[in-house]
């Protein structure tokens, strides 16, 4: 089954709903180092941060490959002040060159594969300005995320409540697949997905590749210190190796 979460245009407009404003976001709208900074959203969705950074006078580019997820970016009230692109991490090229480049809501782990790995890391090393920063987190795998999984939510849209249910339904090796289901009155959408849990060492390993440094390393959006047995976030904060 498709990712149906990320391309029904139903299930589009309850994103906000379902992953709005939280802790990480105000992390990551506090990065940027000057007024008017260039900053590209690397699997921006549905343009909840880019939108944040632009009211805050940046100039900002949001990629994502969900074309539904782009229209309803577009729909927000700054978003005709942002660069939309509909494009991979993977396949992104511009001209253009970012002070602050981010990759936010564990969309790091899509990349199951260490080619897409080494692609999107690749893609942020080309687009950053001298002394720019890369930005991103992936869940600690030391987590029992098993036990943590599954959640149940429910979310209006418009007059209507959904019913929202995620379950795991096991690792193979790093990846981890589950499914999304969404009760609508008139019917349930479900979606299955597949996400990479890495190690610190590996995901570092692969910065080294892409010609990245490790400026900075959390374990939380508080900006505490990682513990690799505790933290449930692994946050990186890199920059262009000398």
């Amino acid at each position: 089954m498709p990712d149906l979460h990320y391309t029904d245009p139903r299930l589009a407009a309850l994103y906000d709903q379902e992953s709005g404003w939280s802790p990480d976001r105000d992390f990551y709208l506090a990065l940027p180092e000057r007024p008017g900074s260039d900053i590209l959203d690397l699997g921006c969705g549905t343009g909840l941060l880019c939108e944040a950074y632009a009211a805050n006078g940046h100039r900002v580019t949001g990629v994502d490959p969900a074309g539904s997820m782009l229209e309803a970016a577009r729909r927000k009230p700054h978003g005709s002040e942002v660069s939309w692109v509909h494009a991979s991490a993977e396949e992104f090229r511009s001209d253009e060159r970012f002070d602050l480049i981010v990759m936010t809501g564990h969309a790091f782990q899509v990349h199951l594969t260490d080619r897409e790995i080494d692609a999107s890391m690749q893609t942020m090393r080309r687009h950053l300005k001298p002394g720019g920063r890369v930005v991103f987190e992936s869940r600690n795998p030391a987590i029992d995320w098993a036990r943590i999984w599954n959640f149940d939510t429910t979310v209006r849209l418009e007059s209507e409540s959904v019913a929202i249910t995620r379950e795991f339904l096991g690792f193979d090796g790093d990846i981890l697949t589950f499914e999304l289901r969404y009760r609508l009155p008139s019917e349930t959408l479900t979606s299955t997905s597949r996400i990479r849990f890495l190690s610190r060492a590996a995901i570092e390993r692969r910065l080294v590749e892409s010609e990245l440094r490790v400026d900075a390393l959390y374990g939380d959006w508080d900006r505490s210190r990682f513990d690799a047995g505790r933290s449930v976030e692994i946050i990186f904060v890199a920059r262009a190796a000398l």
